[in-house]
């Protein structure tokens, strides 16, 4: 039998969800092999074809696949899906890239233990094509958000945010490309900052070293 001091210093299971490229995935890949306070234990994705599956299986990471259209509806494709994570023994859920709006049901499930990255300094650009918006708003800054998900998309509370300057000769493809590499950071660190033990969630609260968060750190 464990200690209570073992169970404390035992690292948080980690699951990501993507549909894409993995390049979060990839982050978080490199970051747990000098930090232990968090492990991978499953890469899920809705194609068969998203990259991410080879950089996890590369990494020694379970992986499956959850096709929509095999399933009756998606009640059924996101109960297998859940199921599946559930069977990993995930502490958290981190959405990297999963191109799925989420029913009320399944992220109510999980709530307070599932986050997303959304490139964006939310509450500004939800949704998709955000640095095309953020160009067409005349946006001084762009960045990207870690938030608890809700059942309304990209609306949960935000835990961090990061933010680049808005360049002259951006073109939204730069700016996305200057951003990614702020967005892996981003998403390390609040990962790291929940393993540790250091945020919850509290109803619609976010609670950092047991205070209220009061703006995105």
């Amino acid at each position: 039998m464990s200690t209570s001091a073992e169970s404390a210093a035992a690292p948080l299971r980690v699951a990501v969800l993507l549909s894409g490229r993995g390049s979060n995935l990839g982050a978080l890949i490199a970051a747990a092999r000098e930090d232990r306070s968090y492990r991978l234990v499953g890469a899920f994705a809705d194609k068969p074809e998203a990259p991410g599956l080879a950089l996890a299986r590369a990494a020694g990471i379970p992986t499956q696949v959850c096709v929509p259209k095999d399933y009756v509806d998606k009640a059924a494709f996101e109960a297998a899906l859940f199921a599946a994570v559930a069977a990993s023994g995930a502490d958290l859920v981190v959405l990297a890239g999963f191109m799925r709006v989420l029913g009320a049901e399944s992220v109510e499930a999980w709530r307070g233990r599932m986050i997303n990255i959304h490139p964006s300094l939310l509450p500004k650009h939800q949704g998709l094509h955000t640095h095309a918006r953020a160009l067409a708003a005349g946006d001084a800054e762009h960045g990207a958000s870690v938030h608890f998900v809700t059942p309304v998309l990209d609306d949960g509370p935000v835990l961090m945010q990061v933010r680049i300057p808005v360049l002259p000769d951006d073109t939204a493809e730069s700016l996305a490309a200057r951003l990614l590499p702020q967005e892996h950071r981003l998403l390390v660190a609040a990962v790291r900052l929940i393993a540790q033990g250091r945020v919850r969630l509290q109803g619609e609260q976010i609670l950092v070293d047991g205070e209220a968060l009061r703006a995105p750190m």
